[in-house]
């Protein structure tokens, strides 16, 4: 069974009203929507990059501490 999640876009530029945040050990790229930082559960992820890497990014995108999993299934339940 595939999970559509058509609020994430994998595009090598950056739309308005999206960000780049960068996932798991091989820290996969995903473009998700501003909206999201509103969301309790993404704030939770937030606050787990706080914690892990504070507020260096130099890659140019948040990094999340989670496996790619975790992340999915996070940003499925919000819309």
């Amino acid at each position: 069974m595939a999970i559509r999640l058509p609020r994430i876009v994998s595009s090598k530029k950056v739309p308005k009203g999206y960000f780049v945040v960068y996932v798991g050990e091989n820290q996969k790229r995903f473009v998700i929507p501003v909206s999201f930082l509103n969301q309790p559960l993404f704030q939770g992820l937030l606050g787990m990059s706080e914690e892990e890497f504070g507020y260096s990014h130099p890659t140019g995108g948040l990094k999340i501490p989670c496996n790619e999993d975790i992340f999915l299934e996070v940003t499925s339940r919000l819309n």
